[in-house]
């Protein structure tokens, strides 16, 4: 007998469109306001539109086809070894700042702080380097601030880092520096968080261009919109056609939607898994089930 999990279960319910928002107007209201309202007083709208969540990693991915073989396995195994002297004290606040021009001053954490998170053991590792797999010490040199660009709730922003230099390697590894305790975590899904509207794209003021996902054996009906003075909730009228055998592919589309009013400084809400959107980005909340960066 074969086994399906139910994350595949999932993500085929997802492709053919039999899970997603109500179908109806009214259920979509419905649905739509209590969205609207389960955001106004969640605990993560402040960090969201005010504050600083971290959509990534804080150890910054290196330019992995610089790298030469061995540095990849090593990082896997967590092969780190310090052979140079990290202050532990915590250096000035520094300021972020963001493409819209605004800032925002953080605390930042010491270099054996941020050597620290760099440098945790993964949790699958059972033995650094095991005997024949390549692997070799990363030899961490020297310590020096730097700077970088990293996706957050309110757009790419720059950041400070730690650049810790490696013996042999072509490039520094970086790690956010600013402290975990001043960050925001990313909202949490609703339900079994089904993502129907992935991203949008301001067209006018008042027309947004919406991204969706739905399966290829469903028609479109329109889009949705329910307005208030903080958010908009969005929604695609996505019913499967009446057919017998459907391939359970998923495709993504977009359509139009109309405001009443402009967007301005709104946040745009998927009304199936109850998440904020991010405007012409790959990243989707609902996929932050399980993870928060601020733990990375």
């Amino acid at each position: 007998m074969r086994i399906i999990s139910a994350a595949v279960l999932l993500v085929l319910a997802a492709g053919c469109g039999s899970v997603r928002a109500p179908g109806t107007d009214d259920e979509f209201t419905d649905r739509a306001i209590k969205v609207a309202e389960r955001w106004q007083r969640s605990a993560e709208r402040g960090p969201w539109t005010e504050g600083f969540v971290p959509l990534r990693n804080l150890t910054l991915e290196p330019d992995w086809g610089r790298m030469p073989r061995w540095v990849g396995r090593s990082t896997i195994n967590s092969a780190w070894k310090l052979e140079t002297e990290l202050s532990a004290e915590a250096p000035a606040p520094a300021e972020l700042r963001w493409a819209d021009g605004s800032t925002l001053s953080v605390p930042v954490l010491a270099a054996t702080a941020a050597y620290a998170g760099l440098s945790k053991p993964k949790s699958f590792v059972d033995e650094k380097c095991p005997a024949g797999t390549g692997c070799r010490p990363l030899r961490v040199i020297a310590v020096a601030r730097g700077e970088a660009t990293m996706p957050s709730s309110r757009g790419d922003v720059r950041v400070p880092t730690w650049e810790f230099t490696v013996k042999g390697v072509p490039e520094p590894f970086r790690r956010v520096a600013v402290d975990p305790a001043a960050m925001g975590g990313p909202p949490r899904p609703l339900n079994v968080g089904v993502q129907e509207v992935s991203t949008y794209e301001v067209r006018a003021p008042t027309e947004l261009q919406l991204s969706y996902q739905h399966g290829t054996c469903d028609t479109t009906y329109g889009s949705r919109v329910h307005e208030t003075p903080e958010a908009v909730v969005v929604d695609v009228d996505v019913r499967q056609d009446d057919v017998e055998i459907c391939d359970a592919m998923g495709k993504t589309d977009r359509i139009g939607v109309t405001l009443r009013e402009p967007l301005g400084r709104r946040v745009v809400l998927d009304s199936s898994s109850g998440v904020p959107l991010l405007s012409q980005s790959d990243i989707r909340l609902v996929e932050f089930r399980n993870y928060d960066p601020r733990r990375s």
